[in-house]
């Protein structure tokens, strides 16, 4: 078990193809330049974008992958292997909530670093665009991995040629992946700048793993791999969308604003 914590830990940083890290950086470039974040002008922000990545993939590989491993077995001791498969809708609830639970806050965590140094009072647009910094971190980290996996499989232009769009699945899907990183992140970040940090944790936490639940649906060929992907793209853009209202939005009043932040 040991061992294969520790590859799978590894495996982010070993192998790293050029193309991959490059369509990440540029997903990632995109999305972030949707919230306007002055990246390039405050680079305390870097440190948070790098942090987030790192955190969260430590996190994964010593805490959310041995969890879901202990709570299969769990499942498989009191349900039974034959129980398991037949219930896989239920029985897989438990490892797509931690998914949900851990990556969100691990992402959260420079945030949440950021906003109690500046004594628990930022602006929410300041937290939600450093919410989808952070979010955007992992994102591109996570996408630059996967990537790397795809061509180290022998991914090549003629797969596209043979397969159609099919072949560029896993390019569409990070690519949705990183905005719903980027968005969750945000979402928490403005809601916790709120005084509802914990209120928001928890939404950002269901949003995650509702969308991993794809994949169980997908395993349970519930959804077929186009409408997995057709639902990844829906689902991400939504939430994208919710974090981006939230952020472009017109104040209705200063004095609101602040008298709120008097209060938390």
């Amino acid at each position: 078990m040991l061992q294969e914590i520790w590859q799978f830990f590894i495996s982010f940083f070993i192998y790293p193809n050029l193309i991959g890290i490059g369509l990440a950086l540029a997903f990632g470039a995109f999305w972030i330049v949707c919230y306007w974040s002055p990246l390039f002008k405050k680079p305390w922000l870097w440190g948070i974008l790098v942090g987030s990545a790192i955190i969260t993939v430590i996190l994964i590989s010593f805490i959310q992958i041995p969890l879901q491993f202990l709570s299969g077995e769990a499942l498989v001791y009191i349900w039974g292997q034959d129980a398991l498969i037949q219930w896989i809708l239920l029985a897989g609830i438990p490892a797509i909530a931690l998914s949900g639970l851990i990556q969100e806050g691990a992402k959260l965590i420079p945030v949440v670093l950021y906003w109690w140094r500046k004594g628990k009072n930022i602006d929410p647009k300041v937290g939600l665009v450093i919410g989808a910094v952070a979010g955007a971190g992992f994102g591109v980290f996570e996408a630059q991995w996967v990537h790397s996996g795809i061509f180290a499989y022998g991914w090549t232009w003629e797969l596209v040629q043979t397969n159609g769009l099919m072949a560029l699945a896993g390019f569409w899907e990070r690519f949705f992946a990183v905005g719903f990183h980027t968005a969750s992140c945000a979402l928490v970040g403005y809601g916790l700048a709120r005084g509802w940090g914990w209120q928001f944790y928890l939404i950002a936490s269901f949003l995650h793993a509702f969308l991993n639940y794809s994949i169980i649906l997908a395993q349970s060929e519930i959804l077929t791999v186009v409408q997995q992907e057709i639902f990844i793209a829906v689902w991400a853009t939504l939430v994208a969308g919710i974090a981006l209202w939230l952020y472009w939005r017109p104040e209705k009043s200063q004095a609101i604003s602040a008298t709120h932040r008097r209060k938390d």
